[in-house]
C-alpha cells in the first residue's frame, strides 16, 4: 500500500519527533498553544485599552486595561480547574436530548437506504472486490458522520442564544467551559451511536457481499499420474459465479484447494467417495502486518544514491531502476531471526524447510511492448551487509502495482552453486538483511518505494483492524464537533457552519496549504498566484521584476505565508486521519498509529474547549 508517511513509535513520535525533527509532537503542541495563547492575550489587551481609554485617556487605560486582561485570566484559569464532571455530565445529557429531538436517527435510515441501492451497482466481479466494497462504505460512512457532526455542532448554541433557553441553563451554578465541555460530549456519544450502527451495517453488508460459493464442473475433473503411472491426484475447475472460476487441485490423500482468484481462494471438502464440495471463500478481507525495511538505491553506473531516477510522473512516491544494468533496489532489514521464518509443508502436509515469507510491489513502467503475453522479468538475491555474501539470483516475473508474495527458501546457494544459509551466513549477528531487486530487461524499468517490499508476519484480526478503522473515523468526527461547538460560542450557525466547512476542507488539503506557505509550491503566494492568473503566466515562469510585482512578493513573504503558516498550525491533516485505506488494501492499522490520532484529538479537545470558555464568557449571557 502507499506509505507516504513512516509510522514512528508512539513515544519517540510524542517527544523526540521524526525524521529529521528533533520536536516531538507534545513539544510542538505547547509551542503552538503558547504562541496563540500570546496573540490573543495581546488582542485582549487592545480591545481592553480602545474600550478604556475612552472613558479615561490613554495612560489610565493601558493601567485598565492590564488589570481587566489579568482578572480574566485569573478568574478563567481558576474556573478551568474547577470544572465539575457531574455538571459536564449533566449537560451532556441535555444535549443529547436535544439531538434525539432533531430526528438524528434519520441519518441511519438514510445510510442504510444507501448501502440497498449500493447492492445494485458495486460488482463482485471486480478484480479487487473487498477494496472495492470496503472503499466505499468507509469513504461513505466518514461523510456521512462528519456531515452529522457538523450539523448538530453548529447549530446547537446559536438556536439557543436565538431561542433563549440558553438562560435556562447559564442560570444555573454552572460555568462556561462546562457549558462547552457538556455538549461536545454529548454530541460525541450521539454520534458514536450512529457510528456503531453504520459499522455493524457496514461489516453485514460487505462480508455478505463478497460471499459466495461455486460448484465443481464435473467434465472439468481429470486424474493426474505421474510418468510411472502413479497417481498424483485430480485437477479442474469450478462453476462461474461472480465472474470468475477457481482451478482446482486435489492431490492423492485427496486434500485440495480452490486456487487463489481475485484475492481469495476456496477450501475443499473432499469425502470418502471422492465428491468434491467448495466452501465458502477465505483471503477477501485481510490484515496483513508488514515489517519494513531501509530503501536505497543503486544507479546504472554502480553509485549508491537516495533515489532512483525520475520516468516524468508528477507523483514522486516511487523512483525507478533501469533493466539489464547495474541499478538495483535494495532493502536493508532489522531484528531478523529463526522467529522471522516460517514452516513450509509439501501437498502431503510434512515440513518441506523454512521460508522467509516476503511481498512486493512492482510498478513497471515501459518504453517498449516487449515480449508480448510476458511480464517483464526481474531478479531477487539477498546479501549479509557487514561480509557482502550474496545468495544466487532467483528470477521472477513482475506482477504489475499487485502484490507479489512469496516464500525463499532459508536454504540458498551463491552464484557459484555452493550451499549457504539465509539466516547463519546472510544476515548479521545483530540481525541485519538486504534484499536486492533488479529489473533484467533492457528498456524496461522496475519502481519502487520504501514500502514495495516487507517481510510478512501473521495477519493480525481483520475484525479488529475494522474496528481501528472506524475508531480513526471517530477521531475525525470528535474533532468536527469539537471546531463546530468552539466556533458556534461567537457566530450564529450558517456562519459557524460554514467555518467549519472550510476548516475540514482547509484540513483535506493542509500539505498543499503549508506548501504554499513555505514556499514549496511553484507560482508563489496567494498574491503573487493574483497576479498570474491576471496576465496568465504559467507558474513555473520568472515574472518581470516592476516595482508592483515586488510589493506583491514582499505582500506575500511577510503577511500572506506568514498567515497561512499560522493557521496551517492548526489544521488537523484530515487526509493523514484517514485510515480507510488500511482496511481496503488488507493492512493491518498499528496501535501506534491509533494512539498518536487519539493524542491528536484530544490535543483538540483540550486546546479548543479553553478558547470556546474565553469566546462564551465575551458573551453577555454566559458572564
Amino acid at each position: 500500500m502507499v506509505l507516504e508517511r513512516e509510522i514512528y513509535p508512539y513515544l519517540q513520535w510524542l517527544l523526540w519527533g521524526t525524521g529529521g525533527s528533533n520536536f516531538g509532537a507534545l513539544p510542538r503542541f505547547f509551542a503552538v498553544c503558547a504562541g496563540f495563547a500570546v496573540l490573543a492575550i495581546l488582542l485582549g489587551y487592545v480591545v481592553s485599552l480602545l474600550r478604556a481609554e475612552r472613558r479615561g485617556g490613554f495612560f489610565t487605560g493601558l493601567l485598565q486595561a492590564g488589570d481587566r486582561v489579568f482578572k480574566t485570566l485569573k478568574s478563567g484559569i481558576a474556573e478551568l480547574a474547577a470544572t465539575s464532571p457531574r455538571r459536564v455530565w449533566a449537560l451532556a445529557k441535555l444535549a443529547m436530548k436535544e439531538a434525539w429531538r432533531r430526528r438524528i436517527l434519520i441519518a441511519l435510515v438514510v445510510y442504510v437506504v444507501l448501502l440497498l441501492f449500493a447492492a445494485w451497482f458495486l460488482s463482485v466481479e471486480h478484480p479487487d472486490p473487498a477494496r472495492l466494497y470496503l472503499s466505499f462504505v468507509l469513504s461513505a460512512t466518514t461523510g456521512l458522520v462528519l456531515l452529522i457532526a457538523l450539523l448538530i455542532s453548529a447549530f446547537s448554541l446559536p438556536g439557543d442564544f436565538k431561542s433563549k433557553t440558553i438562560y435556562t441553563v447559564v442560570t444555573k451554578p454552572v460555568r462556561a467551559g462546562e457549558i462547552i465541555l457538556g455538549r461536545i460530549l454529548g454530541f460525541t456519544v450521539v454520534g458514536t451511536f450512529l457510528l456503531v450502527a453504520m459499522g455493524l451495517c457496514n461489516y453485514v453488508f460487505v462480508t455478505r457481499s463478497l460471499g459466495h460459493v461455486h460448484q465443481v464442473e464435473a467434465d472439468s475433473i481429470e486424474r493426474q499420474t505421474s510418468t510411472e503411472g502413479e497417481d498424483e491426484g485430480r485437477t479442474g475447475r469450478t462453476t462461474n459465479t461472480a465472474g470468475h472460476r477457481h482451478r482446482i487441485e486435489v492431490d492423492s490423500d485427496n486434500q485440495g484447494i480452490a486456487l487463489t482468484e481475485n484475492g481469495h481462494y476456496h477450501p475443499l471438502d473432499i469425502d470418502s467417495e471422492g465428491r468434491i464440495t467448495v466452501r465458502p471463500a477465505v483471503g477477501f478481507l485481510r490484515a496483513r502486518q508488514p515489517d519494513y525495511g531501509k530503501l536505497r538505491f543503486v544507479d546504472r553506473t554502480g553509485v549508491e544514491k537516495a533515489r532512483g531516477i525520475s520516468v516524468g510522473s508528477e507523483w514522486t512516491y516511487r523512483s525507478f531502476i533501469d533493466g539489464n544494468t547495474l541499478a538495483t533496489a535494495i532493502w536493508t532489514f532489522s531484528n531478523i531471526s529463526a522467529a522471522t521464518f516460517e514452516e513450509s509443508r509439501n501437498d502431503q502436509g510434512e515440513a518441506s524447510g523454512e521460508v522467509l515469507p516476503i511481498a512486493l510491489k512492482v510498478r513497471v513502467f515501459k518504453t517498449h511492448k516487449g515480449t508480448i503475453g510476458q511480464p517483464i522479468s526481474g531478479t531477487i538475491q539477498f546479501r549479509n551487509p557487514e561480509t557482502t555474501a550474496v545468495s544466487d539470483p532467483e528470477p521472477f516475473y513482475a506482477k504489475d502495482s499487485q502484490i507479489d508474495e512469496m516464500f525463499p527458501s532459508r536454504a540458498q546457494v551463491t552464484p557459484e552453486g555452493e550451499p549457504i544459509d539465509l539466516l547463519d551466513d546472510l544476515t548479521t549477528e545483530d540481525g541485519r538483511l538486504e534484499i536486492l531487486v533488479k529489473c533484467a530487461e533492457r528498456g524496461q524499468y522496475f519502481g519502487f518505494a520504501q514500502a514495495d517490499l516487507y517481510i510478512s508476519k501473521p495477519d493480525g484480526s481483520t475484525l479488529m483492524n475494522f474496528i481501528k478503522v472506524h475508531l480513526s473515523i471517530w477521531i475525525q468526527m470528535v474533532i468536527v464537533i469539537t471546531v463546530g461547538v468552539v466556533i458556534s460560542t461567537l457566530v450564529s450557525g450558517p456562519v459557524a457552519m460554514m467555518f467549519t466547512a472550510s476548516f475540514i476542507i482547509l484540513g483535506i488539503f493542509r500539505e498543499k496549504f503549508l506548501e504554499i506557505a513555505t514556499d514549496q509550491a511553484y507560482g508563489g503566494g496567494p498574491a503573487e498566484a493574483l497576479v498570474r492568473m491576471g496576465t496568465q503566466a504559467n507558474v513555473v515562469s520568472q515574472l518581470d521584476q516592476t516595482w508592483g510585482v515586488m510589493i506583491v512578493q514582499f505582500i506575500d513573504t511577510f503577511i500572506s505565508r506568514p498567515l497561512m503558516w499560522g493557521v496551517g498550525q492548526i489544521l488537523p491533516d484530515f487526509q493523514y486521519l484517514d485510515s480507510s485505506n488500511y482496511a481496503a488494501e488488507g493492512y493491518n492499522l498499528p496501535w501506534d498509529r491509533i494512539f498518536q490520532d487519539l493524542t491528536i484529538c484530544g490535543g483538540y479537545v483540550v486546546a479548543f474547549s479553553v478558547l470556546g470558555y474565553f469566546l462564551l464568557r465575551t458573551r453577555e449571557v454566559a458572564r
